[in-house]
């Protein structure tokens, strides 16, 4: 469906505001805080695992995670963050699923989040869209973050969009030899570093430290009965995946445990 775009204001900040844009889920994601993440699509485990638990705790604290879709830290950004909280920006048309092996990730936010795109029904990804779509993911985030990134990737045209936005920038803590473009971005003072998530998260939203404290979460409470595997993953299956990989739990004998 067309969308009347003047409605978002993100996008003020676009060289060129978008002539249309095209949506598929739920609007009212626009209304919430968000925040953008982008990066390498071949991440360390590492930047995976910080991804994931950045995410999850950012949608925990009622912010939107942004991301376009594509392999590697987009795609664990948008898992983390849970498909009914999180808008991804494509460089196709919202029917064209595109990268394929990200098509039930992109079916369920289309059911429980949002798709945008720039481009009509059927139009396929061309170089000049990635950056279209870049720019458009960078204008829809309070700040950018870069999961991981390597000299010369297409995630740097992400980081000019940023500066030239005026937007913060943050990385993840890297160590030296990795993600060298993000340790570059920090030693010409272009960006902050994450070193504690709750910490990060609480700086940009203090609401969130309240809403930690008031907050259980279900999950975990569930997993303290060491539940099986089976269970756990009927009743949590995108939890079970988030947990494991950020660490919170682990799988053993067939039964799951806190960490």
């Amino acid at each position: 469906m067309p969308l009347l775009q003047q409605i978002i204001k993100e996008l003020e900040g676009m060289k060129k505001y978008p002539t249309e844009l095209f949506y598929d889920g739920n609007l009212e994601l626009l209304k919430k805080p968000k925040i953008s993440i982008v990066g390498s699509r071949r991440p360390s485990t590492y930047s995976k695992t910080q991804i994931t638990n950045l995410s999850s705790k950012l949608s925990k604290s009622g912010v939107c995670v942004v991301s376009g879709g594509a392999m590697g830290i987009d795609a664990v950004a948008h898992q983390g963050a849970g498909v009914n909280n999180t808008i991804c920006v494509l460089p196709c048309g919202i029917d064209v699923r595109y990268p394929a092996v990200n098509k039930n990730l992109l079916d369920s936010i289309a059911k429980e989040g949002l798709l945008l795109s720039q481009f009509a029904n059927e139009e396929k990804a061309r170089k000049y869209s990635f950056v279209l779509r870049n720019e458009l993911v960078v204008a829809l985030g309070d700040v950018l973050i870069v999961g991981e990134a390597d000299e010369g990737s297409g995630t740097m045209r992400s980081v000019e969009f940023a500066l030239e936005m005026g937007k913060e920038i943050y990385v993840l803590s890297h160590r030296i030899g990795e993600s060298k473009a993000t340790n570059k971005l920090l030693e010409e003072g272009k960006a902050k570093v994450i070193t504690d998530i709750d910490s990060f998260i609480y700086s940009l939203y203090p609401h969130a430290r309240e809403l930690h404290v008031n907050n259980s979460d279900e999950f975990l409470e569930y997993c303290k009965t060491n539940p099986s595997y089976e269970e756990t993953l009927a009743k949590f299956p995108q939890r079970v995946f988030e947990a494991e990989l950020s660490g919170e739990i682990i799988i053993k004998d067939g039964s799951i445990y806190i960490q």
